[in-house]
């Protein structure tokens, strides 16, 4: 069985709209492209060794669409190897609508998005979920993915999609590397999918040593 990659661009607050440019995802958001300003080589070559071993695309039809636009006319320029990449695999495409599907190697995913994604999962190793922030949020959901890479950048928009909306469910998950940062301040995270619910405890049960007078 393969392994499901999600991989997100988010903010301090969480929000995950539209890192990439203002016409992204620009309805009632007005900093479409917040991540720009903050990439550096670091945070490039990150992003460049988090996609190897790809062998699939799990993209939303808005992701897939900025996609399909893009990555078919950058062979041979600066983004070569991603474009030769994303350009070579195949992509699965989440939507209820009827997206145009010309980009090579594209296929629409049928109404049972579960379903259809542990049929990925046992015909590939290493599918990546890109950008596609309502995708996104049906995986986190439904644990339907085993990876999570997540970029914090050190800014705070207060308005816009968050990662986590308010059908987030109770989920473990478990640190895979130490995290590492950006000299812009984005901090790299990377988590993998853990068994169980988070526990509570008690910070004032006296073998805690807190709430007691000395």
């Amino acid at each position: 069985m393969g392994l499901i990659h999600i991989e997100l661009f988010a903010t301090l607050d969480l929000v995950g709209q539209a890192p990439g440019s203002p016409d992204e995802d620009p309805v009632g958001f007005p900093f479409g492209g917040w991540q720009a300003p903050m990439l550096d080589e670091i945070a490039v070559a990150q992003v460049g060794a988090a996609y190897e071993g790809t062998d699939a695309l799990l993209l939303g039809r808005r992701t897939y669409d900025i996609f399909a636009a893009y990555w078919p006319h950058q062979e041979g320029g600066q983004d070569n190897e991603i474009a030769t990449l994303f350009n070579s695999v195949p992509k699965y495409v989440a939507s209820r609508g009827r997206p145009d599907l010309s980009w090579a190697g594209s296929t629409q995913l049928g109404p049972d998005l579960a379903g259809a994604v542990r049929e990925i999962r046992d015909r590939h190793e290493h599918v990546k979920v890109v950008g596609s922030l309502n995708l996104v949020q049906t995986l986190l959901r439904e644990k339907l993915f085993d990876r999570l890479d997540l970029w914090v950048h050190p800014i705070v928009l207060g308005v816009g999609k968050k990662v986590f909306d308010g059908g987030a469910v109770p989920t473990n998950v478990t640190l895979l590397e130490p995290p590492v940062a950006s000299t812009k301040g984005a901090v790299y995270l990377r988590y993998g999918l853990a068994d169980g619910t988070p526990r509570t405890g008690d910070m004032t049960a006296p073998d805690r040593g807190v709430g007691r007078d000395e």
